[in-house]
């Protein structure tokens, strides 16, 4: 086949993460070509190829991997096999983007890191929303220091059980061998991650869990609280058993307060004693274009990339320390 982009990526994995949100992103960032997909079901992968007009289809991982016209991999599975999986890529000597949560915990992430750095390589973490403009204005308006420093961040989530959950239907988010606490390892992931990017490490967690429903394996609510490397306080809970929705962040400072979502269309609002801004916060088509062309500059040396594997392992850790006393 001819051979063009810099870099030729594979997808291992071909679910609704692929469909919308990542591999349009792939074809359409410049120097970026998908080449092949994988699902462990033939067909369904044949069937995604022939949609997103992809040359090449496998219900085999380590074929992909070690496909010569292939020297990116994105590993889009569930988070049980990116350990695997990423140490495979890492000793192909490819490139590799791998979904959130990294791996199932701190341990496995380090080694996937460290597998990395051996081989003088990039490890890319899906925590796109790091690169959504929305998000990276916020960012800026806590450096530029306009509710002046910052002393408390508390982000509220809560949603009633979904349709699958009420009929006890398989979903790796609610097995507990997946995903201990189930949807807080898939959903919370992304807030604690985005509490690193904005106010910077958390050095201390504690958290209870518990299963109140008893419709699947893994918890269902958690509560936590959060000590970061700059003193700032932090709390979070996360209910996936209530009777209504909610998505609320709120970022106290010294002279004034952020208010946002991290999944809602809901605006940014910026309130202090002098002024008030709201700010869209769109959410673009594919959501991860941001986030694979900061990849693209990464790879061309222009910019260093805000989703690493030392960032992704970290908000691993971060969960495995609200969860270990659960």
């Amino acid at each position: 086949m001819a051979i063009s982009a810099d870099y030729r990526w594979g997808i291992i994995g071909c679910g609704d993460v692929c469909e919308v949100k990542s591999a349009p992103a792939y074809q359409q960032v410049a120097g970026f070509e998908l080449v092949a997909v994988m699902s462990r079901t033939l067909a369904k992968a044949q069937d995604f190829a022939k949609r997103h007009g992809v040359a090449k289809y496998y219900d085999d991982a380590e074929a992909l991997i070690n496909d010569p016209d292939i020297n990116a991999i994105y590993i889009a599975t569930p988070p049980d096999s990116h350990y695997e999986y990423a140490l495979q890529v890492a000793k192909a000597g490819k490139v590799c983007c791998v979904e959130k949560p990294m791996a199932l915990d701190f341990n496995q992430c380090l080694g996937m890191q460290q597998a990395f750095e051996r081989q003088n390589l990039p490890l890319f973490v899906a925590y796109y929303r790091r690169s959504l403009p929305a998000f990276t204005q916020i960012k800026q308006w806590l450096d530029d220091k306009e509710i002046g420093q910052v002393r408390h961040i508390d982000w509220q989530y809560i949603r009633p059980p979904s349709a699958t959950d009420l009929s006890q239907k398989s979903n790796w988010r609610t097995q507990k061998e997946v995903a201990k606490a189930g949807y807080f390892e898939d959903i919370a992931s992304h807030g604690l991650d985005m509490m690193c990017f904005l106010l910077g490490n958390i050095k201390q967690a504690q958290g209870v869990a518990s299963n109140q429903q008893g419709l699947y394996t893994a918890y269902d609510a958690v509560a936590a609280s959060m000590l970061f490397e700059n003193g700032v306080t932090g709390t979070g809970h996360w209910n996936f058993a209530a009777s209504s929705t909610a998505d609320k962040v709120l970022i106290i400072g010294e002279r004034g307060q952020i208010s946002f979502s991290i999944f809602e269309d809901s605006p940014a609002v910026l309130t202090s004693a002098d002024k008030c801004i709201s700010q869209a916060m769109p959410k673009p088509s594919p959501i991860q274009g941001d986030f694979v062309q900061a990849m693209a500059d990464h790879l061309s040396g222009k910019s260093v990339h805000p989703s690493m594997a030392q960032s992704g392992a970290h908000t691993n850790w971060v969960m495995d320390a609200i969860l270990q006393t659960s």
